[in-house]
């Protein structure tokens, strides 16, 4: 349970949340009983659904249209928050690009660069300017941050994305030294990392059946849900995590 009083209800930024696991975790974080910064790119009705659904479960929500790939816009998100909201105490990088699948010498270059801008270099501008407001010794309260990775970054993902696969894992080094540097400060970093989930990213990267064709090889046989996702992300930030920090979280079906 969360203390519902406008001053005391946690205020929490996820990117990415207009579709697919960004929006199933916001809709869980608003039946838990906070208010959202939603990011998005481009699906301006997506987005408007996602915070409708929120609203209706009592949060209060802010949308901003920013693409992440340009640095200098997702600078603004953590100050456009707080000037919102008043704090800060939560983050979910959850935004990402996959690159189109195929072996790793067809990978386009100027594709990588723009991931890693998008799946990398934003979540360091995001998660810097997140920890120096909540950090204790800057006279913040503490917080929660919650990294989505993915399955990729441990198996490589040969012969489909091996450059989101390196961005994946980059996340997870965050999550690693983001959590030792600043647990004595009261900050919390996490990892969950989803295996094949059933959303568009898949279309995107020209493999609109990817989860029906993987299911075969996944333990469980089948593909994951935007909410058993966001049921992990629930967890990091609800008071049974208050010890837990450093973690990955593999939401993957066994795999």
């Amino acid at each position: 349970m969360t203390d519902d009083s406008p001053a005391r209800r946690p205020v929490t930024i996820i990117t990415g949340a207009s579709r697919g696991i960004g929006a199933a975790i916001a809709e869980r974080l608003a039946a838990d009983g906070h208010d959202l910064v939603l990011t998005f790119r481009e699906r301006r009705n997506g987005a408007d659904e996602v915070a409708r659904r929120c609203e209706a479960a009592g949060a209060k929500v802010l949308l901003l249209q920013v693409d992440l790939d340009d640095l200098d816009a997702a600078a603004t998100v953590l100050p456009t928050a707080i000037a919102e909201f008043g704090r800060v105490t939560g983050l979910v990088n959850n935004a990402g690009i996959t690159g189109l699948i195929g072996g790793f010498l067809d990978a386009d270059i100027v594709e990588s660069e723009q991931l890693f801008r998008v799946n990398v270099l934003a979540p360091i501008v995001l998660t810097r300017a997140a920890i120096a407001h909540m950090a204790t010794d800057r006279g913040g309260d503490g917080g929660c941050i919650v990294n989505i990775s993915s399955g990729a970054a441990r198996s490589g993902a040969p012969n489909t994305y091996i450059p989101y696969a390196m961005s994946k894992a980059a996340l997870n080094a965050l999550t690693t030294g983001a959590s030792k540097e600043f647990g004595p400060v009261g900050v919390r970093v996490n990892t969950v990392s989803p295996g094949t989930t059933h959303t568009e990213i898949h279309a995107a990267a020209g493999r609109p059946n990817a989860p029906e064709e993987r299911a075969p090889n996944i333990p469980m046989r089948r593909a994951g849900e935007p909410h058993e996702i966001a049921g992990a992300v629930a967890y990091l930030f609800s008071r049974d995590a208050a010890y837990t920090s450093g973690a990955d979280i593999r939401v993957a079906g066994g795999n």
